[in-house]
Protein backbone atom coordinates (compact mmCIF):
# COMPACT_ATOMS: atom_id res chain seq x y z
CA UNK A 1 0.00 0.00 0.00
CA UNK A 2 2.82 2.36 0.91
CA UNK A 3 4.63 1.49 -2.31
CA UNK A 4 1.49 2.25 -4.37
CA UNK A 5 1.07 5.58 -2.59
CA UNK A 6 4.69 6.43 -3.25
CA UNK A 7 4.29 5.60 -6.95
CA UNK A 8 1.18 7.80 -7.20
CA UNK A 9 2.91 10.62 -5.39
CA UNK A 10 5.88 10.35 -7.74
CA UNK A 11 3.53 10.22 -10.74
CA UNK A 12 1.77 13.44 -9.75
CA UNK A 13 5.03 15.13 -8.82
CA UNK A 14 6.58 14.27 -12.20
CA UNK A 15 3.52 15.59 -14.04
CA UNK A 16 3.60 18.82 -12.02
CA UNK A 17 7.31 19.23 -12.78
CA UNK A 18 6.71 18.62 -16.50
CA UNK A 19 3.79 21.06 -16.53
CA UNK A 20 5.85 23.76 -14.83
CA UNK A 21 8.89 23.07 -17.02
CA UNK A 22 6.92 23.46 -20.27
CA UNK A 23 5.31 26.62 -18.88
CA UNK A 24 8.77 28.14 -18.33
CA UNK A 25 9.98 27.00 -21.78
CA UNK A 26 6.99 28.51 -23.58
CA UNK A 27 7.26 31.69 -21.51
CA UNK A 28 10.90 32.07 -22.56
CA UNK A 29 9.96 31.31 -26.17
CA UNK A 30 7.33 34.08 -26.06
CA UNK A 31 9.95 36.51 -24.69
CA UNK A 32 12.33 35.59 -27.52
CA UNK A 33 9.63 35.99 -30.19
CA UNK A 34 8.61 39.30 -28.61
CA UNK A 35 12.20 40.53 -28.75
CA UNK A 36 12.51 39.53 -32.41
CA UNK A 37 9.17 41.20 -33.11
CA UNK A 38 10.29 44.51 -31.60
CA UNK A 39 13.70 44.32 -33.30
CA UNK A 40 12.54 43.68 -36.88
CA UNK A 41 9.13 45.41 -36.89
CA UNK A 42 8.89 49.20 -36.87
CA UNK A 43 5.14 49.48 -37.38
CA UNK A 44 3.37 49.62 -33.99
CA UNK A 45 0.24 47.95 -35.34
CA UNK A 46 2.24 45.02 -36.77
CA UNK A 47 4.10 44.66 -33.45
CA UNK A 48 0.82 44.53 -31.54
CA UNK A 49 -0.89 42.04 -33.90
CA UNK A 50 2.19 39.80 -34.08
CA UNK A 51 2.50 39.78 -30.28
CA UNK A 52 -1.18 38.85 -29.90
CA UNK A 53 -0.84 36.06 -32.48
CA UNK A 54 2.27 34.60 -30.80
CA UNK A 55 0.59 34.65 -27.39
CA UNK A 56 -2.52 32.88 -28.72
CA UNK A 57 -0.50 30.17 -30.50
CA UNK A 58 1.68 29.48 -27.47
CA UNK A 59 -1.32 29.32 -25.13
CA UNK A 60 -2.98 26.82 -27.45
CA UNK A 61 0.24 24.79 -27.62
CA UNK A 62 0.52 24.77 -23.82
CA UNK A 63 -3.08 23.57 -23.48
CA UNK A 64 -2.30 20.63 -25.79
CA UNK A 65 0.86 19.80 -23.80
CA UNK A 66 -1.09 19.84 -20.52
CA UNK A 67 -3.73 17.51 -21.98
CA UNK A 68 -1.01 15.09 -23.11
CA UNK A 69 0.77 15.16 -19.73
CA UNK A 70 -2.41 14.71 -17.71
CA UNK A 71 -4.33 12.54 -20.21
CA UNK A 72 -5.19 9.86 -17.62
CA UNK A 73 -6.63 12.45 -15.25
CA UNK A 74 -8.57 14.12 -18.06
CA UNK A 75 -10.29 10.84 -18.93
CA UNK A 76 -11.39 10.49 -15.29
CA UNK A 77 -12.81 13.99 -14.99
CA UNK A 78 -14.90 13.87 -18.19
CA UNK A 79 -17.71 12.17 -16.29
CA UNK A 80 -17.53 14.80 -13.57
CA UNK A 81 -17.59 17.62 -16.13
CA UNK A 82 -20.71 16.21 -17.78
CA UNK A 83 -22.59 16.47 -14.48
CA UNK A 84 -21.62 20.06 -13.75
CA UNK A 85 -21.68 21.43 -17.32
CA UNK A 86 -25.39 22.31 -17.18
CA UNK A 87 -24.95 24.19 -13.90
CA UNK A 88 -21.88 26.00 -15.22
CA UNK A 89 -23.74 26.97 -18.39
CA UNK A 90 -26.51 28.59 -16.39
CA UNK A 91 -24.12 30.29 -13.99
CA UNK A 92 -21.79 31.55 -16.70
CA UNK A 93 -24.29 32.30 -19.47
CA UNK A 94 -23.16 35.94 -19.72
CA UNK A 95 -19.52 34.87 -19.98
CA UNK A 96 -20.38 32.30 -22.66
CA UNK A 97 -22.50 34.84 -24.55
CA UNK A 98 -19.67 37.38 -24.52
CA UNK A 99 -17.18 34.72 -25.59
CA UNK A 100 -19.35 33.67 -28.56
CA UNK A 101 -19.84 37.33 -29.49
CA UNK A 102 -16.05 37.68 -29.35
CA UNK A 103 -15.70 34.86 -31.88
CA UNK A 104 -18.27 36.61 -34.09
CA UNK A 105 -16.31 39.89 -33.89
CA UNK A 106 -13.05 38.19 -34.87
CA UNK A 107 -14.60 36.17 -37.73
CA UNK A 108 -17.11 38.63 -39.24
CA UNK A 109 -15.10 41.75 -38.21
CA UNK A 110 -17.88 44.33 -37.76
CA UNK A 111 -15.23 46.26 -35.80
CA UNK A 112 -11.43 46.12 -36.03
CA UNK A 113 -8.42 47.55 -34.23
CA UNK A 114 -8.14 51.34 -34.90
CA UNK A 115 -11.77 51.69 -36.01
CA UNK A 116 -13.53 54.75 -34.63
CA UNK A 117 -16.90 53.63 -33.32
CA UNK A 118 -19.76 54.85 -31.18
CA UNK A 119 -21.42 52.38 -28.80
CA UNK A 120 -24.46 53.88 -27.10
CA UNK A 121 -23.26 57.26 -25.81
CA UNK A 122 -19.57 56.31 -25.96
CA UNK A 123 -17.33 57.37 -28.84
CA UNK A 124 -13.82 55.99 -29.16
CA UNK A 125 -11.09 54.20 -31.11
CA UNK A 126 -10.88 50.41 -30.79
CA UNK A 127 -7.51 49.53 -29.24
CA UNK A 128 -7.99 45.88 -28.28
CA UNK A 129 -10.29 42.95 -29.05
CA UNK A 130 -10.50 40.45 -26.19
CA UNK A 131 -12.31 37.15 -25.66
CA UNK A 132 -14.98 38.70 -23.42
CA UNK A 133 -14.75 42.43 -24.12
CA UNK A 134 -13.18 45.00 -26.39
CA UNK A 135 -11.48 48.21 -25.35
CA UNK A 136 -11.93 51.73 -26.69
CA UNK A 137 -9.81 54.82 -26.19
CA UNK A 138 -12.54 57.36 -25.39
CA UNK A 139 -13.01 60.32 -27.71
CA UNK A 140 -14.89 63.46 -26.67
CA UNK A 141 -18.00 63.73 -28.86
CA UNK A 142 -17.87 67.53 -29.00
CA UNK A 143 -14.15 67.91 -29.75
CA UNK A 144 -13.40 64.61 -31.55
CA UNK A 145 -10.21 64.28 -29.48
CA UNK A 146 -9.01 61.57 -27.12
CA UNK A 147 -9.76 61.98 -23.41
CA UNK A 148 -7.13 59.42 -22.40
CA UNK A 149 -9.74 57.16 -20.77
CA UNK A 150 -10.12 53.49 -21.72
CA UNK A 151 -13.65 52.08 -21.96
CA UNK A 152 -14.19 48.32 -21.53
CA UNK A 153 -17.21 47.18 -23.56
CA UNK A 154 -18.67 43.64 -23.24
CA UNK A 155 -18.60 41.84 -26.58
CA UNK A 156 -22.37 41.24 -26.36
CA UNK A 157 -22.90 44.98 -26.99
CA UNK A 158 -22.21 44.23 -30.66
CA UNK A 159 -25.79 42.84 -30.69
CA UNK A 160 -27.35 44.66 -27.74
CA UNK A 161 -26.51 48.23 -28.82
CA UNK A 162 -26.40 50.26 -31.98
CA UNK A 163 -22.80 50.42 -33.22
CA UNK A 164 -21.77 53.38 -35.38
CA UNK A 165 -18.57 52.57 -37.26
CA UNK A 166 -16.92 55.64 -38.77
CA UNK A 167 -14.32 53.74 -40.78
CA UNK A 168 -15.78 50.34 -41.76
CA UNK A 169 -16.51 51.16 -45.43
CA UNK A 170 -13.92 53.87 -45.99
CA UNK A 171 -11.64 56.16 -44.00
CA UNK A 172 -13.41 59.46 -44.49
CA UNK A 173 -16.57 61.09 -43.17
CA UNK A 174 -18.40 64.31 -43.96
CA UNK A 175 -17.61 67.22 -41.68
CA UNK A 176 -19.07 70.75 -41.59
CA UNK A 177 -18.10 74.20 -40.36
CA UNK A 178 -20.50 77.14 -40.14
CA UNK A 179 -19.88 80.84 -40.78
CA UNK A 180 -22.45 83.57 -40.06
CA UNK A 181 -22.29 86.80 -42.09
CA UNK A 182 -24.54 89.88 -42.27
CA UNK A 183 -26.88 90.50 -45.24
CA UNK A 184 -24.86 93.41 -46.61
CA UNK A 185 -21.80 91.28 -47.44
CA UNK A 186 -21.03 90.00 -50.94
CA UNK A 187 -22.26 86.40 -50.75
CA UNK A 188 -20.57 85.04 -53.89
CA UNK A 189 -17.20 86.54 -53.03
CA UNK A 190 -17.30 85.04 -49.54
CA UNK A 191 -18.32 81.61 -50.86
CA UNK A 192 -15.43 81.67 -53.33
CA UNK A 193 -13.01 82.61 -50.53
CA UNK A 194 -14.27 79.76 -48.36
CA UNK A 195 -14.01 77.20 -51.17
CA UNK A 196 -10.48 78.36 -52.02
CA UNK A 197 -9.37 78.01 -48.38
CA UNK A 198 -10.92 74.53 -48.06
CA UNK A 199 -9.67 73.24 -51.42
CA UNK A 200 -6.12 74.46 -50.65
CA UNK A 201 -5.98 72.74 -47.27
CA UNK A 202 -3.19 70.13 -47.38
CA UNK A 203 -5.26 67.51 -45.59
CA UNK A 204 -8.51 68.01 -47.52
CA UNK A 205 -7.41 68.62 -51.10
CA UNK A 206 -6.46 65.01 -52.02
CA UNK A 207 -9.32 63.31 -50.17
CA UNK A 208 -12.02 63.45 -52.92
CA UNK A 209 -9.85 61.37 -55.28
CA UNK A 210 -9.03 58.87 -52.52
CA UNK A 211 -12.68 58.72 -51.51
CA UNK A 212 -13.82 58.02 -55.07
CA UNK A 213 -11.58 54.93 -55.14
CA UNK A 214 -12.81 53.77 -51.73
CA UNK A 215 -16.49 54.23 -52.68
CA UNK A 216 -15.91 52.15 -55.82
CA UNK A 217 -14.16 49.47 -53.78
CA UNK A 218 -16.90 49.44 -51.12
CA UNK A 219 -19.72 49.27 -53.69
CA UNK A 220 -19.32 45.48 -53.95
CA UNK A 221 -20.44 45.13 -50.31
CA UNK A 222 -22.44 48.29 -49.59
CA UNK A 223 -25.08 50.20 -51.54
CA UNK A 224 -23.30 53.54 -51.12
CA UNK A 225 -23.01 56.28 -53.70
CA UNK A 226 -22.35 60.02 -53.68
CA UNK A 227 -23.11 62.54 -56.41
CA UNK A 228 -20.47 64.96 -55.16
CA UNK A 229 -17.27 64.35 -53.21
CA UNK A 230 -15.67 67.79 -53.45
CA UNK A 231 -16.29 70.52 -50.86
CA UNK A 232 -19.53 72.49 -51.17
CA UNK A 233 -21.02 75.57 -49.47
CA UNK A 234 -24.70 75.57 -48.44
CA UNK A 235 -26.60 78.80 -47.77
CA UNK A 236 -29.44 79.42 -45.32
CA UNK A 237 -31.00 82.36 -43.45
CA UNK A 238 -31.78 82.70 -39.75
CA UNK A 239 -32.20 85.58 -37.26
CA UNK A 240 -31.28 88.36 -39.72
CA UNK A 241 -28.04 86.72 -40.82
CA UNK A 242 -26.77 84.52 -43.63
CA UNK A 243 -25.52 81.10 -42.55
CA UNK A 244 -22.88 79.49 -44.74
CA UNK A 245 -22.22 75.81 -44.05
CA UNK A 246 -19.08 74.35 -45.61
CA UNK A 247 -19.24 70.58 -46.09
CA UNK A 248 -16.13 68.53 -46.85
CA UNK A 249 -14.61 65.08 -46.42
CA UNK A 250 -12.09 64.44 -43.64
CA UNK A 251 -10.58 61.60 -41.65
CA UNK A 252 -12.51 61.52 -38.34
CA UNK A 253 -9.30 61.53 -36.28
CA UNK A 254 -8.09 64.73 -37.97
CA UNK A 255 -11.37 66.65 -37.92
CA UNK A 256 -10.66 69.05 -35.06
CA UNK A 257 -7.16 69.94 -36.26
CA UNK A 258 -8.42 70.66 -39.77
CA UNK A 259 -11.40 72.67 -38.47
CA UNK A 260 -9.01 74.82 -36.43
CA UNK A 261 -6.76 75.41 -39.48
CA UNK A 262 -9.74 76.38 -41.62
CA UNK A 263 -11.16 78.82 -39.07
CA UNK A 264 -7.76 80.48 -38.61
CA UNK A 265 -7.32 80.88 -42.39
CA UNK A 266 -10.90 82.17 -42.76
CA UNK A 267 -10.38 84.80 -40.03
CA UNK A 268 -7.11 85.94 -41.63
CA UNK A 269 -8.62 86.09 -45.12
CA UNK A 270 -11.78 87.90 -43.97
CA UNK A 271 -9.63 90.54 -42.24
CA UNK A 272 -7.82 91.18 -45.51
CA UNK A 273 -11.12 91.75 -47.32
CA UNK A 274 -12.79 93.60 -44.40
CA UNK A 275 -15.52 90.99 -44.21
CA UNK A 276 -17.62 90.94 -41.04
CA UNK A 277 -18.37 87.62 -39.36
Amino acid sequence: MKNLLAILQNYYLINIIYSFLFFIILKLLYKILDKINYTYNEDEKKIYLSSRRNKTILRFLYAIIIIIIWKKEFSDIITFISFISAALTLAAKDIIYNYLCGIYIKVVKPIKIEDRIKVGDNLGDVINLGSLSFEMLEVNIQTNQSTGKIIYVPNCQIFNSTINNYTVAFKYIWDEITINIPFNEDLETIKNILLTIINNNNTIKDIPKKMAKEVKKASSEYRIYYNKLTPIIYTSISDNKIILTARFLIHPKKARIVESELYENIIAEFKKHNITI
